[in-house]
C-alpha cells in the first residue's frame, strides 16, 4: 500500500506539471493570434492609406479621367486618348499645365464644340509669351492630328458658313475666352499672354467630345 501512495503522489505531481504547460501553450497561441491580427490590421491600414493617397491624385472631369503628376516644382494634369498606331490600339498622353476643374471658371466657352475632318488653325498674332505660345500651339495641333483630323494653316481661310471644315483663330482680346462664331468656327481670344489657358480650355472641350465617341 505505501508503494501505491508514492506512485499516486508521483502521478499527481506529473498532472500538476502538465497543467501549466497546457496553459503556457494556450497563452502562446493567444499571443501569436493577437500578433497576426495586429499585423493584418496594420497591413489593411497601410493599403487604405496608400489607396486614399492615390485617389487624391486622380479625378474625373465631365467623364474624362485625369491624374495629377508632379515633376520637381511643376504640376501637370495627365489624360490619355485612344489612338491607332501602325494598326495597333494605343494611348496618347497629354499633360495640361492648368487644372481642368478651374479652366471652366477661368476661361469661358461660349457655344458647343463641333469639329470636322479638316481643321484650319490660324493666328493673327505672334504669341511667343516666353515660349508658352509654341508649346500651346504644338499641343493643340498634336491633339487634333492624333485624333485623325487634318490640320491646315491657311492665313487666307475664313470661317466656312456651311461647316465643311473647322476653323480656329487665335487672336488677342480684352478677355481670355472662346467664342463660337459659325457652325464649326471659333475665335480663341487671348489676353495677357494667357495662351496656355485658352488653348487648354479648347483641348479640354475636345477631350470631352472625344470621350463621348469612345
Amino acid at each position: 500500500m505505501p508503494k501505491r501512495k508514492k506512485t499516486d503522489r508521483k502521478r499527481k505531481g506529473e498532472v500538476k506539471k502538465e497543467i501549466p504547460k497546457k496553459e503556457q501553450a494556450i497563452d502562446q497561441n493567444k499571443i501569436l493570434r493577437n500578433f497576426f491580427i495586429g499585423m493584418a490590421i496594420l497591413i489593411l491600414l497601410i493599403i487604405l492609406v496608400v489607396y486614399a493617397f492615390q485617389s487624391t491624385k486622380k479625378f474625373e472631369y465631365e467623364g474624362v479621367d485625369f491624374k495629377i503628376v508632379k515633376s520637381g516644382n511643376l504640376v501637370f494634369y495627365n489624360t490619355k486618348i485612344p489612338v491607332v498606331v501602325d494598326g495597333k490600339n494605343a494611348e496618347y498622353n497629354f499633360y495640361l499645365r492648368n487644372d481642368p476643374r478651374k479652366l471652366d471658371e477661368g476661361v469661358s466657352f461660349n457655344g458647343n464644340l463641333s469639329l470636322a475632318q479638316n481643321l484650319v488653325l490660324n493666328s493673327t498674332e505672334d504669341f511667343n509669351c516666353d515660349g508658352f505660345g509654341i508649346i500651346a500651339t504644338a499641343n493643340l495641333v498634336n491633339l487634333y492630328k492624333v485624333s485623325g483630323i487634318n490640320v491646315i494653316k491657311d492665313q487666307n481661310a475664313t470661317c466656312d458658313s456651311e461647316g465643311r471644315y473647322a476653323f480656329i483663330n487665335l487672336q488677342k482680346g480684352s478677355e481670355t475666352r472662346i467664342d463660337k462664331v459659325g457652325p464649326a468656327c471659333y475665335n480663341v481670344n487671348i489676353s495677357n499672354c494667357e495662351i496656355l489657358e485658352a488653348t487648354e480650355r479648347l483641348m479640354l472641350e475636345s477631350f470631352i467630345e472625344i470621350n463621348k465617341l469612345m
